[in-house]
């Protein structure tokens, strides 16, 4: 982690201000932490904050079928522990769809306004449905993407599921 001047400009981009600014609207109590580095695992996040990986709020768009969505295809983000993957088979059963897409990063992009790597939990630019991962209610803290690839929050389980109006569920 770090506070040092050069990472001003990251601290202030539009979208962790969007994800900074929505935080604060829902009465999170985490405040957004730049890293000195890019990470791209769960585990050099977790290495980097001096967490378990467990920890790690992983944020992952899928694209589902939906013949009503513009483009055929609307957004499910599933947050799971930085310890397990998704099984999309058995994701697609609970939502009662026929399957979850690998979403390309420019339909992450269209429907979250982030990039992969950055994308939170909130301030999304369209509304996304939300399950969160059961295995976080391990933790007393989780860590969350804030909108940029060296961006983090600190949350809880409950107020996870809270600011992202989120569905509880085992996702491997």
């Amino acid at each position: 982690m770090t506070s040092q001047t050069g990472t001003e400009d990251l601290a202030h981009h539009p979208a962790v201000n969007r994800v900074r600014e929505t935080l604060r609207g829902l009465q999170a109590q985490g405040e957004v932490v730049v890293l000195d580095e890019h990470v791209r695992t769960a585990a050099q996040a977790a290495e980097k904050l001096g967490v378990t990986v467990g920890q790690i709020a992983n944020s992952l768009i899928f694209a589902v079928p939906d013949e009503s969505a513009p483009d055929g295809h609307r957004a499910v983000l599933v947050l799971t522990s930085g310890a397990h993957r998704v099984d999309t088979d058995h994701v697609a059963a609970l939502l009662e769809v026929p399957r979850l897409e690998r979403a390309t990063p420019e339909f992450v992009r269209r429907r979250t306004g982030f990039v992969i790597g950055g994308v939170a939990p909130v301030g999304h630019i369209q509304p996304v449905q939300t399950l969160v991962d059961v295995a976080l209610a391990t933790y007393d803290q989780v860590w969350a993407a804030a909108g940029h690839p060296r961006t983090v929050f600190p949350t809880r389980y409950d107020e996870l599921l809270r600011i992202t109006a989120g569905q509880p569920v085992e996702v491997d």
